[in-house]
């Protein structure tokens, strides 16, 4: 039995399941649909920040990471070959058997947090050159037997990040990093403030650690927390969580082999980024809660309510549609249900949201989208004019409304609503619940809002 599940009531003649783990058909979507999972999350950080198409294409890794240009000199390149001879831990890729090592340093620091300019106050050199040489050798420490300080295990540490061969926050999150330091909140009349919009901040950390590698994703987790306490110990320490970003955002999130010069303007955006998953850091390792309803229901197998609760928990669903929702569907008068009808009006909806945000260049351009695809529309007559724009990662939007009936082969039109697809034998209705999630991302970017997001885009 698994350990995240649980049977109650074992005498009934069919016992429930209980998830202790809120996350667990997250995990199981993960481990099972990788392809599913990740267009489901990309799907929403692009409708969280703004990425052009190279951006994306980076985020993805169908292009290489394209990142800032190192002024290299010859004492800088010969100190980097230098660091290359390392061992085990020490500048080799990051496994869970070099965490596993160097969580004995984040353990003894835990528990010595009190001690003033922890991860400011350089450690004694030659304590870390001995403490570095056991560490790769695979040594179990004792540290609390006095022969190290905390400086010296805190020195260790920012020097095990900074020698990884890829920053913790990878290079491909790099320009999304920089995205979501700009997202800031909007006035009544839509005009961008000052004043940043952690909400959303929270929600684009939360899916981008949910497509780190898993040992950059249990160390991350490791490390900020351990910061996050010794950030609430600064009445003694003296590190607030700026304080303590500082120290540690060269090592995580700036790119290899370039030095302060390099980064231009970025460097305030990277520290504060830093200081913001200090902050954070209990918000940021779990799932948003819509991530978690898809993933369930996924996993449910109703094909006909995955994609329309979907568009609800983008938006749609916010704010209660007039029609009557059962399952995900219409119940008509004689029990019959109708997704057909619930589409139609669920993308009506939608457009009555974008047509009510305040205007923009991206509001016309999904407004021209709607006109596109929806009959009825004000601008319905001026879809022609756009017929031949095309954005390089952008499909139609005709694609999103067959899955949304679940369906994979044409759809046939009528002049006033879609037909209704025919019974499909149990192979076909699988095949439809394991493509139900395959939606484009820049599509969604421009079709998924939820109600405090709107200003947003």
């Amino acid at each position: 039995m698994d350990e995240n599940v649980s049977v109650v009531n074992s005498q009934d003649p069919a016992p429930q399941l209980v998830i202790f783990n809120p996350d667990f058909f997250v995990e199981r979507l993960k481990h099972e649909r990788p392809q599913v999972f990740t267009e489901l999350v990309l799907s929403n950080i692009t409708r969280l920040i703004d990425l052009p198409g190279d951006e994306f294409a980076q985020l993805t890794g169908e292009a290489d990471p394209r990142l800032p240009t190192a002024h290299t000199g010859f004492l800088r390149s010969f100190n980097f070959l230098k660091r290359k001879d390392k061992g085990v831990v020490f500048g080799a890729p990051l496994t869970e058997e070099g965490i596993a090592q160097i969580h004995q340093l984040i353990e003894y620091l835990s528990k010595n947090l009190h001690v003033e300019g922890l991860f400011r106050v350089p450690g004694h050199s030659l304590r870390q050159a001995a403490l570095r040489e056991m560490l790769n050798a695979g040594t179990e420490i004792d540290l609390e037997t006095g022969d190290f300080h905390p400086n010296d295990a805190a020195t260790l540490l920012k020097a095990f990040l900074g020698e990884l061969p890829e920053p913790l926050l990878t290079h491909r999150h790099y320009h999304a990093y920089l995205k979501i330091a700009e997202l800031t909140q909007f006035d009544e009349k839509g005009n961008k403030t000052s004043v940043p919009d952690k909400e959303r901040q929270i929600e684009t950390f939360q899916l981008l650690f949910m497509l780190l590698p898993p040992a950059n994703y249990s160390l991350l987790k490791l490390l900020l927390d351990l910061l996050y306490h010794t950030a609430r110990n600064q009445h003694n320490n003296k590190m607030s969580a700026i304080n303590l970003a500082t120290m540690v955002a060269p090592h995580i999130i700036w790119p290899k082999h370039v030095q302060a010069s390099d980064l231009q303007g970025n460097i305030k955006k990277l520290n504060n980024s830093v200081a913001f998953l200090i902050k954070h850091s209990q918000k940021l390792f779990r799932a948003p809660a819509y991530v978690k309803e898809l993933a369930r229901m996924h996993f449910k197998g109703s094909t006909t309510s995955q994609f329309t609760d979907g568009l609800a928990l983008c938006g749609v669903g916010a704010h209660p549609s007039p029609s009557k929702r059962a399952g995900g569907a219409v119940t008509s008068t004689d029990g019959t249900t109708s997704s057909n009808t619930h589409t139609e009006l669920a993308l009506r909806e939608l457009y009555q949201q974008v047509s009510s945000m305040p205007e923009s260049a991206k509001k016309k351009k999904l407004i021209r989208q709607f006109a596109k695809q929806i009959p009825g529309t004000p601008l319905s007559d001026q879809q022609t004019l756009y017929s031949n724009r095309k954005h390089r990662r952008s499909r139609s939007f005709g694609g999103i409304r067959r899955r949304a009936l679940g369906t994979q082969g044409p759809v046939e039109k009528s002049s006033s609503s879609l037909v209704t697809p025919g019974p499909s034998s149990s192979a076909d209705r699988q095949e439809e619940e394991d493509s139900s999630f395959g939606w484009d991302s820049s599509s969604l970017k421009r079709m998924c809002f939820s109600p405090t997001q709107e200003t947003s885009v």
